[in-house]
């Protein structure tokens, strides 16, 4: 619980500034009710010498009418050096003007004007809280508490460069850097609340501040939800539930995980008679998913075919059914939490792999691309899909095209993309995460993939590599692209099933041997076409009609580097390769390399 952190951050003094970060929109159970995080925060620090203060940017600085007492008399005091009654009673003493207001009663109409007046002008308010603090340090016993909500949109990071904002921000972003680094505040007793989504949302030079802290609102787990559903009285009351009625709401809660509450509640609202469908829940929680992080981040997979629909890979499938699956459906030791998966392009990867991804039966989050062009909005990213894999009890990131999502660490790499790299290494080495969270990296280009991921303990357990098809799995795609076409012999047209093999065997050998998975899937599609042939002559004719792309040497290097880099002898081609055999891929690959083929 987030509080717990919170408080012991403050009970120990440890920091006078902290960021509240994370699920801050949501509502929290407090004394039985739900109620939003301001309330909520009052609520629990609502406490005897401790002078709650909030500021919210479209309204007043704000506090109780007692509070608000205590502060005007300290304000007053410590504006002239005396307490507001011994400085009231010296100036009935002196003579005055007609109509000329006192001093007190121009400090406290000051005072007044400061808290009316810091409706719509952050600036002000923000210098007002700050000059709070010193008075409070100079004249109060009371102890001040300050929650400024919506800090990022107060101190936004803009571009990170100081050039891109205006003066009123810059004037606040000054006013806030100069409170928070003050040793005497720091060394004090009053504590200053920043709610916002995400620190990287709030401009550097405040977020970057070593005075302060984040404390992170995850969001709501298992029980959090389920107490929210028997205060809902989706099943009816809650001591009245009888046991299937208890079972059915632990699935649920079970069910809804990533979702916050007021995403429950909306899901509560719309059921019907009470009763919610698996299919609403995993419609909702999918939605509630791609709002956080948007439909251009990620987006939900449900693929449909198995490794029983995958054509060949005779070898690969059978390691995929008794090694990879079953590692990755354990709970315990000798889990996997993942694999890199290589080959050249055209192989078959994908396809092989999302038939994989069905048979786990698990959500399947595809990474479209987490980096954004806006300065500070990768790390916002990140965090959001940090928080809903730590909500998830399982799922499934599937990366097509890996290498340009996660790139190197080297010098000629930018610093976006070298954090966002780290971090997503630091994710799948996380101890936290195993068994909740797998990975599987698609890629042509294995080698450019950052070293770090492909170290033993990430996804460098298990690099697979998806060759082209030979022998017998050749010959299955071939029979699989022929298995509809029909060939003109004798009296008329006659079923292929009847002669698959023999033609098969007669085309087999005329065909290219770096015929790929994808150019059989084409061929299959050129000959759906006409369907019908006179001969076989005609129909070779047709087939050697195609011809491949002139990609030959880029395939070449890319299976050079699959095979290099593969983690599983009994993968490769030929498990009885030497270390003189992988030498010779090496040398091969530095050919190619040399002649510009990368």
């Amino acid at each position: 619980m987030f509080y717990q952190k919170l408080a012991k951050i403050y009970n120990s003094g440890q920091s006078r500034s902290i960021i509240l970060c994370g699920n801050v929109y949501d509502v929290f159970l407090d004394e039985g009710k739900f109620v939003p995080l301001i309330p909520y925060l009052c609520n629990k620090t609502n406490s005897k010498g401790l002078i709650q203060i909030v500021y919210e940017l479209n309204g007043p600085v704000r506090m109780s009418p007692e509070n608000k007492s205590k502060l005007k008399e300290a304000w007053i005091k410590w504006r002239t050096g005396e307490d507001s009654c011994s400085l009231l009673l010296r100036e009935l003493r002196k003579p005055t003007k007609n109509g000329e207001k006192s001093t007190v009663e121009k400090i406290s109409e000051d005072f007044e004007e400061n808290v009316t007046e810091s409706i719509g002008n952050p600036n002000l308010a923000l210098e007002f809280l700050r000059q709070l603090t010193i008075c409070s340090r100079k004249v109060m016993n009371e102890n001040l508490l300050i929650i400024i909500e919506a800090a990022d949109m107060l101190l936004p990071c803009g571009s990170g460069d100081i050039a891109t904002l205006n003066d009123r921000q810059l004037q606040r972003i000054s006013i806030v850097s100069d409170w928070l680094g003050d040793p005497e505040f720091n060394n004090g007793h009053d504590t200053v609340l920043f709610i916002a989504e995400s620190r990287s949302l709030i401009h550097p030079r405040v977020a970057k501040l070593p005075q302060i802290l984040s404390v992170e609102i995850h969001a709501p787990d298992t029980a959090d939800r389920k107490e929210f559903l028997l205060s809902s009285g989706l099943l009816g009351p809650r001591e009245n539930l009888d046991d299937n009625q208890q079972k059915e709401l632990d699935k649920i809660a079970e069910l809804t995980a990533s979702l916050s509450i007021c995403a429950l509640q909306q899901l509560v609202k719309g059921a019907v008679d009470g009763k919610l469908s698996n299919e609403d829940i995993v419609d909702k929680v999918e939605d509630f998913i791609q709002a956080q992080l948007g439909e251009d981040v990620i987006e939900f997979k449900k693929p449909t075919h198995t490794l029983d629909d995958c054509i060949g890979f005779t070898k690969l499938k059978a390691f995929l059914r008794d090694t990879l699956i079953p590692r990755m459906q354990l709970k315990g030791e000798g889990i996997l939490s993942g694999a890199a998966v290589a080959g050249p392009i055209g192989g078959g990867k994908t396809h092989i792999f999302e038939a994989v991804a069905s048979e786990l039966n698990m959500p399947v989050l595809v990474l479209k691309g987490i980096r954004s062009q806006w300065f500070g909005q990768t790390d916002v990213i990140f965090e959001r899909l940090k928080r809903v894999l730590e909500a998830l009890d399982s799922v499934l990131i599937f990366v097509d095209e890996a290498d340009t999502q996660f790139g190197s660490l080297g010098e000629g790499t930018h610093e976006t993309e070298r954090r966002l790299t780290g971090k997503i290494q630091g994710l799948m080495s996380d101890p936290k995460f195993k068994g909740k969270v797998y990975w599987l990296l698609m890629t042509a280009r294995i080698h450019l993939l950052s070293p770090d991921i492909r170290r033993p303990g990430r996804v460098g357990d298990l690099i697979v590599p998806v060759l082209d098809p030979q022998g017998d799995d050749r010959k299955a795609f071939l029979k699989w692209a022929l298995k509809d076409v029909k060939v003109q012999i004798q009296d008329g047209p006659v079923d292929i099933d009847k002669q698959l093999d023999w033609l098969v065997e007669y085309i087999l050998p005329k065909l290219p041997e770096d015929y790929s998975s994808a150019s059989f899937a084409s061929l299959k599609s050129n000959l759906a076409y006409k369907k019908t042939f006179r001969n076989k002559d005609y129909l070779l004719e047709e087939i050697n009609d195609f011809i491949q792309p002139a990609i030959s040497q880029t395939r070449k290097y890319q299976t050079l580097q699959a095979l290099a880099n593969c983690t599983r002898r009994s993968l490769l081609p030929n498990p009885d390769i030497t270390d003189e055999g992988r030498q010779k891929w090496e040398l091969q690959i530095r050919e190619l390399e040399a002649r510009g083929i990368k």
